[in-house]
């Protein structure tokens, strides 16, 4: 730039006119979308901003695996980054992945999909569900969910523009969503029914008798089903998971969601996949295509080793988790806090009722006090206030230790 040159800003009082301190700072509320204002923060986040930087707290909330992922499935995406596997791929993913996830869900869910039309690769669970919800739904649609339930599903409702209806399980139930509290929910504005099981933050598994029910009910009311499945091999007490796609008039209406994050331990490659008849995938298709092109390719070479070579190290995993379980429930009971024995997953959800303090109180004076972090149970909703999340997905050693400390810290509640 020559010397003396003057640069113009557009909108500016003088050329190179700084910011006046005096102006009015801008209220940026009224920048953002409404719909976007009106979802809370998420619970678990704020909580855990209490825990950053402390080294003496054990944790049981963050809901991930503490394994490392598989080393074959860690070298598999090594090996293709070596090979120079860095471009697109098919905004559907690649097909050799959809074959195979073809085949697996033929195998552990008894459902069939076409790999050409029928699946559809995503980044993680989460972008599945926020393109299903706005490919299904129309502002002022219902969408019916279970509640206590993984924290997302009522702001991504609000931010497809829909309206979010929880419908209350119950400790009495095992948390499991029950036909008869549904139907009570459904009216003519109904379009979309979101499942769980098993499920974040219960552990909860449904019945063959409750997914029977429930069916029954979204085929007399033409309800789409988009069922979250990401726990479903983590089923315990050799009890073989059912989804609700492979109950008889489910299969044309379900949207079945599933990933590698859970089960293979694989939660930082975000690789999650959709399942569901052809139109439905092609909706999605086109929200996917405009908003993340495709998945990782390093994330699908490793999904590839997971499901051709990744079983025997989930077994491993679920296992240890399976162990775990039984112990902390036990120990939990035996000290006088009632929990239910979840069937899935990798959660308890003690009620703390008895002690007189609310979830978040509770869940405070235990961090305070023993420095152990559980989430307070209404971050999953209204409905789980009085009990806790705990994830028991943690060494097992310092499992025992959590346990310790809850323990001597319900002592001093009287």
């Amino acid at each position: 730039m020559e010397p003396g040159v003057q640069v113009e800003r557009r909108g500016s009082a003088g050329p190179e006119a700084l910011p006046n301190p005096d102006h009015e700072v801008m209220d940026y509320s009224q920048r953002i979308a409404r719909q976007v204002a009106a979802i809370p923060r998420s619970g678990i986040r704020d909580f855990f901003e209490l825990v950053l930087g402390r080294d003496d707290v054990i944790s049981l909330g963050v809901g991930e695996p503490d394994f490392a992922t598989p080393w074959n499935i860690r070298e598999a995406a090594i090996h293709s980054l070596e090979k120079g596997q860095t471009s697109y791929t098919s905004n559907l993913g690649l097909l050799s992945l959809r074959k195979l996830i073809g085949g697996y869900v033929k195998g552990f869910f008894d459902v069939e999909y076409d790999p050409a039309s029928e699946v559809l690769v995503t980044v993680g669970v989460s972008e599945a569900l926020d393109i299903a919800l706005r490919a299904l739904i129309n502002p002022g649609d219902e969408v019916l969910y279970h509640e206590p339930c993984y924290v997302s599903y009522m702001p991504s409702v609000v931010m497809a523009h829909g309206v979010a209806v929880a419908v209350a399980t119950h400790k009495r139930d095992g948390f499991s969503l029950k036909a008869e509290e549904l139907g009570k929910a459904i009216t003519p504005k109904s379009r979309v029914l979101l499942l769980n099981f098993p499920t974040n933050p219960t552990g909860a598994v449904a019945s063959n008798e409750d997914l029977a029910g429930i069916a029954k009910l979204c085929i007399e009311h033409d309800l789409i089903c988009i069922t979250d499945e990401i726990y479903s091999e983590l089923r315990y007490d050799d009890e073989k998971h059912v989804s609700i796609a492979s109950l008889p008039g489910m299969r044309e209406r379900t949207i079945l969601l599933h990933g590698f994050s859970k089960a293979f331990a694989m939660t930082g490659f975000r690789l999650g996949y959709a399942c569901a008849p052809s139109p439905l995938i092609e909706a999605m298709m086109k929200i996917h295509q405009y908003a993340m092109l495709c998945a990782p390719i390093t994330s699908q070479a490793a999904a590839i080793e997971a499901l051709e070579r990744g079983a025997e190290p989930m077994q491993r995993m679920k296992e240890s988790y399976h162990e775990r379980r039984d112990f902390f429930v036990r120990r939990l009971n035996e000290m006088g806090i009632d929990c239910h024995l979840p069937g899935g997953a990798f959660y308890v959800f003690p009620d703390v009722r008895k002690f007189g303090l609310s979830s978040k109180d509770f869940a405070m004076g235990l961090l305070e006090a023993q420095s152990v972090a559980a989430v307070p149970g209404d971050a999953f909703g209204p409905s789980g206030q009085g009990f806790l999340r705990c994830c028991y997905a943690t060494a097992f050693d310092q499992l025992q230790e959590a346990a310790d400390r809850i323990e001597k810290y319900i002592a001093t509640l009287g």
